[in-house]
């Protein structure tokens, strides 16, 4: 499993043209979901962003957690995260979850997030999405389990 968290003042995502999720201060995430991957993770990872301390304290220092600030979630099914590359310059989706499984851990990871989280938006698993966001500092940390 692969998430891109990204420190964002603000963030959305449209479907045909309508914002079907949209945050102020907090986290966007692209999740990706690969071959074999367990809740088991996804646990993890809920727990290691929910607890992922980049936000500024009192003495502007990354030191608060997404709780910490009641700050809001945007999560984005992204299955590109498991392309490879190796060969030739099409990439390969072979490592990545079949949609099934995938759409399964999906939607595990946003009900996790939303047992910790009060404000967790999403896109909608396998449409074409457009995602718009203002990074902030920037602050994007890779999270592999």
């Amino acid at each position: 499993m692969k998430l891109v968290v990204q420190r964002v003042s603000k963030a959305k995502v449209e479907v045909n043209n309508e914002i079907v999720g949209k945050i102020g201060e907090g986290f966007l995430i692209l999740f990706g979901a690969g071959e074999g991957d367990t809740k088991e993770q996804a646990d993890f990872l809920v727990e290691k962003v929910c607890n992922l301390r980049v936000f500024r304290d009192e003495n502007d220092k990354m030191n608060l957690s997404i709780k910490d600030i009641d700050g809001e979630l945007l999560i984005v099914s992204q299955f590109t995260l498991y392309a490879d590359c190796k060969k030739g310059n099409r990439p390969s989706f072979t490592n990545a979850a079949k949609p099934d499984v995938a759409n399964e851990l999906y939607e595990y990871f946003i009900k996790k997030c939303k047992e910790k989280v009060k404000n967790v938006q999403r896109g909608i698993f396998g449409a074409d999405m457009k995602v718009s966001l203002l990074n902030n500092g920037p602050v994007t940390i890779i999270l592999e389990k």
